[in-house]
């Protein structure tokens, strides 16, 4: 059984502290009648469920039934040397686990940023994989495991599977980078460092999404740079749906919007 946070849905060891460190933080909240812990015991006895759907070959979304904690989907990427878990849930079930182990298994887990380290440890226990975290980020992991591992800017994990550092979001935040992704063309897994919105056309660029916090011209404008260095046609969201095609032209689109509203190019519209 892991304990964690009901709000964010990180893992958490004991004793457990007055408040989850990373709902205090300004980037998240803490619910108005206080801290909330639960464990994936009381998932499993109210009878959780995890669906994996196929989005393309060798690209899995998990998805928990009901959500837990921010609801985010997990990717799980399949390649030929075993394959990566992206944003973990914030639950974990032995059926979940036994399709897994039917995919091949996992030799990865890792997470964008650390509001979707998810029960990363839980995972990574079940299922005889590593965790990876990003040093600039390392300090938010909530608990302490031997499986943890620190990376910093670039990391291929897998054949054709790289974790990149991008910051913004968090210092660590990072997108996976898989080659054989869009038929081919590659895909990028973006997390919240850059957020495919409902429109399926556009990008956030943000410090703090439910807060509203934007992120400057400048953090944008390297985030747009580094990005339109990489090879890659979709960007995949972690929330179900948010998928865009043509990725490289809308993260530069996307941009340029920003850093116009955040300027004042528009205040004439306000």
């Amino acid at each position: 059984m892991t304990i964690l946070c009901a709000t964010c849905g990180v893992e958490t060891g004991e004793p457990l502290p007055e408040t989850c460190a990373i709902c205090a933080d300004e980037r998240q909240w803490v619910p108005l009648h206080g801290q909330i812990w639960t464990s994936t015991g009381e998932h499993a006895e109210r009878g959780m469920r995890i669906d994996l759907v196929e989005d393309e070959p060798g690209l899995w979304a998990l998805t928990s039934d009901p959500a837990v904690g921010i609801g985010q989907r997990s990717l799980l990427v399949q390649t030929s040397e075993g394959n990566l878990l992206w944003d973990p849930l914030g639950t974990i079930t032995d059926a979940a686990v036994e399709q897994v182990q039917e995919l091949g298994g996992l030799a990865v887990v890792a997470a964008s940023h650390p509001h979707m380290f998810g029960v990363q440890c839980a995972w990574a226990d079940a299922l005889d994989a590593r965790v990876l975290v990003n040093a600039r980020d390392a300090s938010w992991v909530q608990r302490e495991h031997p499986r943890v591992e620190q990376w910093d800017d670039e990391l291929e994990v897998l054949p054709g599977v790289r974790l990149i550092r991008m910051g913004g979001h968090f210092p660590g935040a990072a997108v996976v980078l898989w080659e054989q992704g869009s038929d081919g063309h590659g895909s990028l897994l973006a997390g919240d460092t850059m957020q495919p919105k409902p429109d399926r056309a556009s990008v956030g660029f943000m410090r703090s999404y439910p807060n509203n916090i934007p992120l400057s011209a400048g953090v944008v404008r390297r985030l747009a740079d580094q990005a339109a260095t990489l090879r890659f046609r979709r960007i995949y969201g972690n929330i179900g749906g948010q998928v865009i095609d043509d990725g490289p032209a809308a993260i530069a689109r996307s941009a340029e919007r920003h850093i116009a509203w955040v300027t004042g190019e528009h205040d004439d519209l306000t």
